[in-house]
């Protein structure tokens, strides 16, 4: 059985492991042990304290294969972002050049840097290795964080985004940094990503333009990768519209990812999800309706898929599922299916 459940200490050397394994672009998770270890203790401390929206905490979680004992993947979650230091969007705009006179009219499409989404809660950090890229695993993975959003909203900002990783080649070459970044940075694509990666910000306030850039002056091919991801990305992409998330025009600064956007209660997973009570039993349910079922704990938070078929207010699991997700009987389960039914 494959479960969620919050990333402890004993997960550094993995952590590590999927860090070095995602490559470029993956901001959130920089190769270095160090700064993971303080990611790992940072979800520690934020699990025992009061929610507090002030930017200082944040949450990770792994997928576990519980036969193996494996970890597979992870996904995050920061409460407010922006809040301690600057967070950067450029917002794709429009400005227009005329005149009457001459009978010229100009459209032109502009990028400014912006602080816009300041403040937001934002899911992040997700990654699956490839051997498990399969069955509901990558759907467990990202909404499960919607369980436990839904479970403790008041620890969360009240509009979320998801930054998307961008286009970037085989080689990690990533054309919109070739076409704009490096020319301010005068440094590799990969070296600006640690750093962000890292927590040095301040290097982009200093070195950034600050004034309208217009796309068109941008090499051909910085142009065509403006709001597109990386194909890894697409799967995660499809799985956030489908939850409610948009695309309103935010780009990231270094490789033009786009950055989607919800409020939390318009989610999904959190809008449709219930509560029913757990009934123990010897039989395994016969149902063909997958369902994300979560538990109610803060520290001990658990989640997976499981085929489910509620009655009322109850909903009968086995025991293997019972020990997987902690529950006893009559304990109180938030559920949800995995994919939003369509009307009859």
């Amino acid at each position: 059985m494959i479960i969620m459940r919050p990333i402890r200490e004993s997960d550094l050397d993995v952590l590590c492991d999927i860090a070095r394994e995602s490559g470029p672009g993956f901001t959130s998770l920089p190769d270095n042990r160090e700064l993971l270890q303080a990611k790992i203790e940072r979800t520690r401390h934020t699990l025992q304290q009061e929610a507090v929206l002030d930017g200082s905490q944040g949450y990770l979680f792994v997928m576990e294969d519980l036969a193996s004992g494996q970890v597979i993947g992870t996904s995050g979650i920061e409460t407010a972002v922006g809040l301690n230091e600057p967070w950067y969007h450029y917002r794709i705009g429009t400005v227009v050049h005329a005149s009457r006179e001459l009978k010229v009219y100009n459209n032109f499409r502009t990028l400014d840097l912006c602080n816009d989404y300041t403040g937001c809660a934002e899911v992040c950090t997700l990654y699956l290795k490839p051997d498990f890229r399969k069955g509901s695993n990558g759907n467990l993975l990202s909404k499960s964080r919607f369980m436990f959003m839904a479970e403790y909203p008041e620890r969360f900002s009240e509009r979320v985004i998801a930054e998307m990783r961008g286009y970037s080649d085989e080689k990690g070459r990533s054309p919109f940094w070739d076409g704009l970044g490096r020319h301010f940075f005068s440094m590799e694509y990969s070296q600006a990503d640690y750093l962000t990666g890292s927590g040095n910000k301040i290097f982009i306030a200093e070195l950034m333009p600050k004034h309208t850039i217009y796309l068109h002056l941008l090499p051909k091919d910085a142009q065509r990768v403006i709001g597109q991801v990386h194909r890894n990305t697409e799967p995660a992409k499809r799985m956030l519209e489908n939850e409610g998330f948009r695309f309103e025009g935010y780009i990231d600064i270094f490789d033009a990812g786009p950055t989607v956007a919800t409020r939390l209660n318009d989610i999904r997973s959190v809008r449709d999800s219930r509560y029913v009570k757990a009934r123990i039993s010897d039989s395994s349910c016969r149902s063909d309706h997958l369902y994300l079922i979560s538990n109610t704990l803060l520290e001990d938070f658990r989640c997976t898929v499981a085929p489910l078929q509620p009655e009322g207010s109850a909903a009968q699991i086995s025991h293997e599922l019972a020990e997987a997700l902690r529950v006893s009987n009559g304990d109180p389960l938030r559920i949800v299916p995995i994919k939003a039914r369509q009307p009859e």
